[in-house]
């Protein structure tokens, strides 16, 4: 892709997303979704292969079918109630539509069937863009709207998304796909928090941004698409693989890593809620996640090559990609628990 090119598209998503954080409107809410969206087809779709079209496509008819039911519930608030901020909402009907419509547009179960598929139709560098980025102003809208939202759909919408999460990516051998399980489930665990305590749910996004950056950038230096290429991961890079290894076991959110830190508040704070049913079935919903985190460790780490799959051994060429992104990601999943204290103290 032209750079130029690159540089204008990279650009309008910034643009985008910053314009959905900045407004107070409805319709500039929707115009800055719709630019975030109009500027990552091209994007996804610059591999020229029919996979990644193909993904391009779905994409596209899933975040219009998203546009047009927020933009249509705005409509019909406004109608209403003749209010078109964001803050404002009172019709219980538009209020339903919007949460939907939004959480369409992130993933979240049970609306999530695009997710896993176009993933896997795309590089590892837009997968990155589309698993972290492109959801920064969909949650926007959905932090501002929360307190005008039912419980009782967020935290359906919570639930439901930790556990097609855990059980999507049990049996998964493709590494996109199972990252996508794994967005689904976090993103369970954001929702079902937010109206109790919206700064958790802005914890628990950060720290997901943080591991899915450090993963995905692994998997790029690693060029790994597969669990199979993973078990060739060791000779190459012994010290990134064991890494690796830490930052999956910090997405299953096992502790001493900093994957443990919202899992834990966020179960603490539905406890102190008495809500122990539903603090008791996201902690079992993460044992599914953990289970599928271990077989991907096990894969990288204790398989010895050459082993019995059935992948090429790849050439041991030295990487001309920069190291510190990943490092800084990597370091920051790994080993954020100790800062608890004073992050708890920030956001309160």
């Amino acid at each position: 892709m032209n750079p130029y090119v690159a540089i204008i598209l990279i650009s309008s998503l910034g643009l985008g997303t910053t314009l959905t954080f900045a407004s107070s409107h409805w319709l500039l809410a929707w115009m800055g979704l719709e630019i975030n969206t109009m500027a990552i087809l091209p994007l996804m779709a610059r591999q020229h292969h029919p996979r990644a079209v193909e993904a391009t496509t779905k994409y596209f008819l899933t975040q219009a079918t998203a546009a047009a039911l927020i933009l249509f519930a705005s409509l019909m608030n406004a109608w209403t109630t003749g209010e078109w901020n964001i803050q404002q909402l009172s019709d219980p009907l538009a209020t339903t539509l919007i949460t939907l419509g939004l959480a369409l547009k992130i993933g979240l179960a049970p609306v999530h069937f695009w997710l896993p598929e176009v993933l896997q139709g795309l590089d590892l560098t837009t997968g990155l863009i589309l698993s972290t980025w492109q959801k920064l102003a969909p949650f926007a809208l959905i932090y501002q709207i929360a307190p005008a939202t039912q419980p009782a759909l967020l935290f359906t919408l919570g639930v439901l998304s930790a556990m097609v999460g855990g059980w999507g990516g049990l049996n998964q051998t493709q590494l996109r796909k199972i990252l996508a399980y794994s967005s689904i489930a976090h993103l369970g665990w954001m929702i079902i928090v937010l109206q109790m305590m919206p700064n958790l749910t802005l914890l628990a996004l950060t720290m997901y941004i943080l591991m899915t950056a450090a993963m995905f950038m692994t998997l790029k230096t690693t060029t790994s698409t597969k669990i199979n290429t993973l078990a060739l991961a060791w000779p190459k890079t012994p010290v990134l693989t064991t890494l690796t290894m830490l930052t999956l076991l910090s997405l299953g959110g096992l502790p001493p890593l900093t994957g443990f830190m919202p899992k834990w508040l966020i179960i603490q704070e539905l406890a102190k809620q008495d809500l122990a049913i539903a603090a008791t079935t996201m902690a079992m919903t993460a044992l599914l996640s953990l289970f599928f985190y271990l077989r991907l460790c096990y894969a990288m780490t204790m398989t010895i090559s050459p082993n019995t799959n059935n992948t090429a051994t790849s050439w041991r060429l030295n990487s001309l990609q920069t190291n510190l992104p990943l490092a800084i990601a990597t370091a920051g999943a790994i080993m954020l628990l100790p800062m608890t204290p004073t992050i708890l103290n920030l956001i309160h």
